[in-house]
């Protein structure tokens, strides 16, 4: 039976290893290693999925439900350690299980003769066995027992990456795209096989078994497990826009539209760039005429001679989803991070489970929008907001807020998987669906409650309207058409602000659905609404590579008593923007003007100054502004700016009301 200790260790090297192709093979060894000594097994499968870092397959909706609270107070009982040492160690790393490798070698074994520390014993299917009752059981105390079983066992470099395995990131450079073709070398089939087994039955382990069986090609789509969602590249301007998808053809493309591809591999093709980066092919000896931008991650290249064929929506500010619907009714909603949603949106789940069965199942890809019924617009994020991450929804909040789902695509219909289809005839099934289904997919929901809580409830005035109850569709359909200049981009994006909507969509017409991609095929228009000159007040330690550095900064507006008690007012935090070397002379610079230090965080003295861009400025309690920032981002450091000449709350006070999207209050 294999050792988790084999995995350990194969995980440690890959740490280490900045080669994709290198860890690719030491994969594929490893997995084929398995297989070889117990064909029979699981262990092959197990090993896969555990060096993904997925404690179950994606299609089983078990949870381990041990967050680091827990761990934490495992590594401890075990180890012996203090709190002070913990928090030293995980300072040191940004991650539990580097901790507990430190305390296991620092603490745990200090004393301990070499001979008599544990050897590895903990196998893949004992893991398994204990996953499984952690996932199961119905306390607390049922589960940190198991923990901590599992860690008494381990060895050093075992607790490692146990912890990490059980906290879901294990931190090795190592997606589960890489994972898949290392099954494919392994098993000496096409990635692309591998690929389309994970993506229809969402589950590694099996795509194992399948693989080295020869039986990929049986591999069935399964419903209510999460599709990978099909993501979008910014563009700054509709000229930017126009030009990505007008582009003339490269030589590869033309060769491809020939039927001459050079392509020998068919796994090879399915990364945008080869197997790896520019970089990394150079380093690896990738020379092949295949390490080009693929046809997929060209879109301008399905129609070279056209000016432009791409479809136009406006850019929702809600939750991207999915909606699976099936056979008895059954509705199953799944976030962008994959995780299911329903109970946050029961009426949702309602309205669809009235959706009959005649289409085989049905999934959709589109965006959850909080629904003003009688304006016929989306309410703004700020409060949408308030719903995302309930795990219980009173009556009140689903009259104050109603849900819908705003579709924009079809993925799965009559048996169907559809993402290969180009978008034009996706779109032409998705509207005829909908046609279909928007009758059934109804729930009443009285407008005049709705209106009253939101004014009354949420903001705190207004006179209650007479509810007139009414059947309300909860399916809707996204318009879209087709564009053919960036001036007919730059009116609809101004029509899409005006009707409180972040921006615009722009979709190659022949586009696939490419899951899990961000590529050429799909891009957003959503300009920033505006910049702040703030200044810094307090400086956080980062987490994995960020850790032991101050690179997590906190920044504050000018308040009304500013000249008469240089009173400072936070407005947000931010932590990207800024490249490496800023970061860590920031982080310096924080270290030496520390105000007062609470562990993790600093508060410094306000003297250096930052340029940040954002989205949009909520109301809110979280900073002493009564303001924050969505999507801050830092421009630039502004260390020719003095303090005094940093913007005000008033300012920011003055963004907030130019907001066509903001509450109504």
């Amino acid at each position: 039976m294999a050792l988790f200790q084999e995995l350990a260790r194969l995980a440690e090297e890959l740490a280490g290893e900045a080669s994709r192709l290198k860890k690719r093979a030491a994969i594929a060894e490893a997995i084929s290693a398995a297989h070889a000594a117990a064909p029979e097994s699981e262990d092959a499968g197990l090993f896969a999925m555990y060096l993904a870092g997925t404690p179950f397959a994606e299609s089983d909706s078990r949870k381990l439900n041990a967050g680091g609270a827990l761990l934490s107070k495992a590594v401890k009982a075990v180890s012996g350690a203090s709190d002070a040492a913990l928090t030293a160690a995980y300072r040191r790393h940004g991650d539990m299980g580097s901790a507990a490798f430190d305390l296991w070698n620092e603490v745990l074994w200090n004393e301990v003769p070499w001979n008599e520390v544990p050897k590895a014993t903990l196998t893949l299917v004992e893991l398994q066995d204990a996953f499984a009752g952690m996932a199961a059981a119905r306390t607390t105390a049922i589960r940190a027992a198991l923990a901590e079983g599992l860690l008494r066992r381990a060895t050093a470099l075992e607790a490692k990456y146990l912890l990490k395995l059980m906290l879901g990131d294990m931190r090795i450079g190592v997606k589960q795209s890489l994972v898949e073709e290392a099954i494919a070398v392994a098993a000496s089939v096409a990635a692309a096989d591998v690929r389309r087994a994970v993506m229809l039955e969402a589950d590694l382990g099996a795509a194992v078994a399948r693989a080295f069986a020869g039986t990929l090609s049986e591999a069935r789509m399964r419903l209510f497990h999460p599709l990978g969602f099909m993501l979008a590249s910014p563009v700054d301007t509709p000229e930017e826009a126009v030009e990505r998808f007008t582009a003339k053809p490269t030589r590869e493309s033309k060769k491809r539209k020939a039927g001459q591809s050079d392509v020998l591999d068919p796994t090879h093709a399915m990364e945008p760039h080869g197997w790896g980066t520019r970089e990394e092919q150079k380093r690896d000896g990738c020379r092949t005429p295949t390490c080009t931008p693929t046809f997929e991650d060209s879109p301008q290249e399905t129609e070279p001679e056209a000016a432009l064929q791409a479809f136009l929506e406006d850019k929702y500010d809600g939750m991207r989803a999915q909606v699976h619907c099936g056979e008895g009714g059954r509705v199953a909603l799944y976030s962008r991070n994959k995780e299911e949603i329903t109970e946050s949106f029961p009426e949702l789940a309602e309205a669809f489970s009235s959706v009959n069965d005649d289409l085989g199942g049905l999934i959709l890809d589109g965006e959850i929008l909080g629904w003003d019924f009688a304006a016929g617009q989306a309410l703004p994020f700020a409060v949408m907001g308030q719903r995302i991450g309930r795990k219980r929804v009173w009556a009140e909040v689903m009259r104050a807020i109603p849900a819908v789902f705003m579709a924009f695509d079809l993925l799965y219909a009559h048996g169907e998987l559809l993402l290969e289809r180009p978008l034009k005839d996706r779109r032409n099934l998705l509207e005829a669906a909908v046609e279909r289904l928007g009758t059934l997919a109804t729930l009443p929901v009285p407008i005049g409650d709705r209106q009253a809580a939101v004014q009354g409830v949420l903001f705190g005035a207004a006179e209650a309207v007479e509810a007139q109850p009414a059947p309300m569709s909860r399916l809707m359909l996204s318009p879209s058409r087709l564009v053919e200049s960036a001036e007919e981009i730059d009116r609809a994006y101004a029509a899409a602000r005006a009707r409180a909507n972040e921006g615009v969509m722009l979709k190659a017409a022949a586009s696939s659905y490419q899951p899990g991609r961000r590529g050429l095929a799909w891009l957003k228009l959503k300009r920033e609404l505006a910049t702040l000159d703030v200044v810094i007040t307090g400086a956080e330690f980062g987490h994995g590579r960020r850790a032991g550095i101050l690179s997590d900064y906190t920044f504050a507006v000018r308040g009304p008593d500013f000249h008469a008690t240089g009173e400072l007012l936070n407005v947000g935090k931010a932590y990207s923007g800024l490249t490496d070397p800023e970061i860590a002379e920031l982080s310096a610079w924080a270290m030496e003007h520390t105000l007062e230090d609470t562990g993790h965080f600093r508060t410094v003295e306000p003297i250096r100054v930052l340029e940040v861009a954002f989205n949009n400025i909520m109301r809110s309690g979280r900073h002493a502004s009564g303001f924050a920032m969505r999507f801050p981002r830092i421009l630039r450091i502004r260390d020719d700016k003095p303090l005094e000449e940093i913007d005000t709350l008033a300012r920011v006070e003055e963004i907030y009301q130019s907001q066509v999207d903001k509450p109504v209050e």
